[in-house]
């Protein structure tokens, strides 16, 4: 662990994201979640609260982000938040790394840290928008990473660490802590396993039966639209749905050389992955979101284990093939999509941000994703347009950007507004380029 090599690459790693992060942030290709986020981060310590969600414990259980609204408090910028990510994906590669140490030498640490550093779904879940899971793998890998060193005391605070980062995770570690009781059963090690799971018990109890129903105006739980499954999906899964899965393990583990499933320690990848793949949208085992840091971390150990259980020469190889099948996976099916999220700002790009800049502090204002996630930060009250069009938004100022004309709040919305505007609900009061604000009329909040 305390190779310069392994926490060279670590450095670099976080360098690298948070430089891409604010290259995609100044084109204005984030989506609703980074407003989501900055929004309940930048009220962590108040309602906890965004404007899309409402109180964010309504969706899911996340103290990590009272760490991240302590940043915020002191660094009140965009740029925080993508670094804050970029750090925590830059975190995975010491332990995984320290794990191949412990098992092999050194020259396969460096292999593994040169694996992980370039690894497609990490580098997809770490680029995408700021998201508390983006915390897990990290979090995950450090756990397992203290407890295969014995270092129980350490253990029990990564494992704390891990349940304030989402509630699945809690379920995740209560089946990850259940089978470590059982393989080290009468020791320390598996007592300090109970003793994790049963806490994890605890806190997804908790957040299901007190925390969420009190802080949801709807009872039901929102992500449970993900298994709602229907005769159609039914239908759907055979053969795409099939494929589709089939395609998912391609790009997660090909980079591996598929090792993690030669480890035992891929068991405890198995409820994650369950929870992504049972899911009837693709958007949850499509790497380049967030979902895959719900199993990296596991998965990741796994391979660790896998590679320090092998000889080293065999596993030196089979190192040099993982890094060169990461760079083929980059060239071929990058998940971080360039094309779209990376390039120089834009005339279009300064003409928003300029408009953006002249408005009123903590107006009540509804917008595409383009606006919204550069408003967010600064003005609790913003809002992305709605996603239905029969759905009428009621905030006081409505600001469209037609200049990005693939915007999908826009194409979902734009004729609505159009619609509101001809009936006189709104009137227009800014019309630069592309960029119309209106204000509604009457009496307005």
């Amino acid at each position: 662990m305390k190779d310069r090599a392994v926490w060279g690459l670590t450095a670099l790693y976080a360098v690298l994201f948070t430089a891409l992060g604010v290259v995609r942030y100044a084109a204005h290709r984030n989506f609703v979640d980074f407003g989501i986020f900055a929004q309940t981060a930048a009220s962590a310590f108040g309602c906890f609260c965004n404007a899309v969600e409402g109180s964010h414990y309504a969706f899911h259980f996340s103290p990590i982000l009272y760490v991240v609204g302590a940043v915020i408090a002191l660094v009140r910028s965009p740029a925080a938040l993508i670094a804050l990510q970029a750090i925590a994906g830059a975190l995975v590669i010491p332990p995984i790394a320290g794990i191949v140490a412990r098992h092999g030498d050194r020259g396969l640490s460096r292999l593994t840290a040169a694996a992980v550093f370039l690894y497609p779904a990490l580098g997809g879940a770490i680029f995408t928008d700021f998201h508390e899971n983006g915390f897990a793998p990290a979090a995950v890998a450090w756990m397992l990473w203290a407890f295969d060193g014995g270092y129980l005391v350490a253990t029990a605070f990564a494992a704390a660490i891990v349940l304030c980062v989402k509630e699945d995770q809690a379920l995740f570690l209560a089946a990850a802590g259940g089978m470590g009781a059982w393989r080290y059963r009468g020791s320390a090690a598996g007592r300090y396993a109970m003793g994790i799971c049963v806490a994890s018990l605890a806190v997804f109890g908790v957040f299901f039966l007190a925390i969420q129903p009190h802080a949801a105006a709807n009872p039901q739980w929102a992500p449970t639209r993900f298994y709602a499954w229907s005769a159609a999906d039914l239908r759907a899964l055979f053969p795409l749905g099939v494929f589709e899965r089939l395609g998912f393990f391609a790009l997660a583990f090909g980079p591996l050389l598929f090792l993690p499933f030669r480890s035992r320690m891929m068991w405890l990848a198995a409820a994650p992955l369950a929870e992504v793949l049972l899911s009837r949208m693709s958007t949850t085992f499509t790497l380049g979101t967030h979902y895959a840091g719900a199993w990296i971390g596991y998965v990741l150990v796994a391979f660790a284990f896998a590679v320090g259980g092998l000889q080293a020469p065999r596993a030196r190889k089979y190192l040099w093939w993982c890094i060169a099948l990461c760079v083929l996976e980059y060239a071929v099916a990058n998940p971080l999509h360039p094309g779209l999220n990376l390039h120089l700002p834009a005339p279009r790009d300064a003409a928003l941000e300029r408009v953006l800049r002249g408005l009123p502090p903590d107006i009540s204002i509804a917008t595409q994703e383009e606006a919204y996630t550069h408003l967010a930060l600064r003005d609790p009250y913003a809002r992305p347009l709605p996603d239905d069009p029969a759905r009428i938004t009621h905030a006081c100022f409505v600001l469209l950007d037609r200049d990005y004309p693939e915007s999908p709040r826009l194409v979902e919305y734009g004729a609505s507004v159009d619609a509101l505007v001809r009936s006189g609900v709104y009137a227009r009061v800014l019309h630069r380029g592309g960029i119309e604000l209106y204000r509604r009329r009457g009496a307005c909040r």
